[in-house]
């Protein structure tokens, strides 16, 4: 995949988490500057959504752990546990948030 092809795609994954983050009545900031979102918690607590393009990869960070996402069969898969993005980000933001969001 090339550099510009992985531009596109890694687009989608962020419009798509902007859109169910926006389309939500849950009161969850967040701030996107293209290659890197911050989700924030009430709590203070933070979910960072970042595109990491020498790897070609979507990587997550939270308190519990940084996650690692390749795009395999057009799906993100994380090649360490086998998690796919969009559900361990639901995850992650309902630890955070108390409330369950569908990427």
């Amino acid at each position: 995949m090339t550099e510009n092809e992985f531009n596109e795609v890694a687009d989608a994954v962020f419009a798509r988490i902007e859109l169910a983050l926006d389309g939500s009545d849950e009161d969850i900031d967040y701030d996107s500057n293209g290659s890197v979102m911050e989700i924030e918690f009430a709590d203070g607590g933070k979910v960072i959504v970042n595109r990491h393009v020498p790897n070609r990869e979507i990587w997550l960070a939270a308190k519990s752990g940084g996650f690692h996402y390749a795009l395999q069969d057009g799906r993100w898969f994380s090649q360490r546990d086998g998690s796919e993005l969009f559900a361990r980000l639901g995850e992650l933001v309902q630890l955070g948030s108390g409330k369950k969001l569908d990427f």
